[in-house]
């Protein structure tokens, strides 16, 4: 078995990446998505956040607001580690349970924007970044999250530079055009790695 860690910046197109890797046979464990399930009432990390951040950041129904606590955490870089201190224990906890409990699988795509801030690349035998222009990132975050150019820009600001990123890499992934060339990177890329 494989384990491939896939990061990249907001707007890169990452989610496009995991699909093209899912529908090609990757077993992908979405990081995110453990985050949030984490934050339910029930979740893992809902009573520390509450702790650390306080019932501000609750809505009316008594769920954590993510838009909430992401504009205290985008605006102060120690909240934010603050945050991903929290979380990034529960996240590590999955993972090794999802790859135990998978270990029949030909590769398993660990799927994190903080993957390399958590340090989860020690995990991984190949390091997967996907990166795009700055202004088609922008773009993107403006259009699937609903928000202003202003906070997309401060949201990257608290983000890995890809110039750093890219330090951990194995493989980079370009994903600047339409689908059809991000797909044929991605499958380019598989046959190298052996998992297609």
């Amino acid at each position: 078995m494989k384990i491939i860690g896939l990061t990249g910046n907001s707007g890169c197109g990452k989610g496009a990446v995991a699909k093209i890797m899912e529908d090609r046979g990757c077993l992908i464990l979405d990081c995110d998505k453990i985050a949030h399930e984490n934050m339910l009432p029930k979740g893992k990390a809902y009573k520390p956040i509450l702790e650390s951040f306080g019932e501000k950041v609750l809505d009316r129904n008594g769920f954590i607001n993510r838009r909430e606590l992401g504009q205290i955490v985008f605006n102060d870089n120690e909240k934010l580690k603050e945050l991903n201190k929290i979380t990034h224990k529960y996240i590590v906890e999955k993972i090794k349970e999802f790859i135990c409990e998978n270990s029949f699988a030909k590769a398993i795509v660990i799927d994190a924007p903080l993957l390399i801030e958590a340090g989860l690349e020690k995990m991984c035998d190949s390091v997967w970044i996907v990166y795009a222009d700055f202004d088609i990132r922008v773009e993107r975050v403006v259009k699937r999250d609903c928000i202003s150019k202003e906070d997309a820009i401060l949201r990257f600001k608290n983000q890995m530079s890809f110039e750093e990123m890219k330090k951990y890499a194995n493989v980079i992934i370009k994903n600047n055009k339409g689908i059809r060339e991000l797909e044929e990177a991605v499958l380019n890329n598989m046959r190298v790695e052996e998992i297609i």
